[in-house]
């Protein structure tokens, strides 16, 4: 596919794909389990499945903005593997 179009690359369209994929899965799980019981994580404060999705990919993005600006020529993989650990921390503490 040529996504010259938009001036997308495929890392850009991998991306989108993933967010979607996540929210596909998210709303089979709610199918699958509705409710997703909120529960008070280390935040003291109520939160469900969609909320910590949430939190998780605006920390992702975070994070790999961060390695970009103090560490420029390094490649993000080490910051994806730092978000996966992130979003599973969130998913289990928060």
């Amino acid at each position: 596919m040529d996504f010259s179009w938009m001036a997308w690359t495929w890392p850009t369209a991998a991306f989108f794909l993933c967010i979607f994929a996540l929210i596909a899965m998210m709303g089979v799980w709610e199918v699958a389990s509705p409710g997703g019981s909120p529960r008070v994580g280390v935040l003291r404060f109520e939160t469900t499945r969609g909320d910590r999705l949430f939190v998780s990919l605006l920390g992702s993005a975070f994070i790999c903005l961060g390695s970009l600006f103090f560490f420029p020529d390094a490649q993000l993989w080490w910051a994806l593997g730092v978000c996966l650990v992130f979003a599973g921390l969130v998913f289990r503490f928060i």
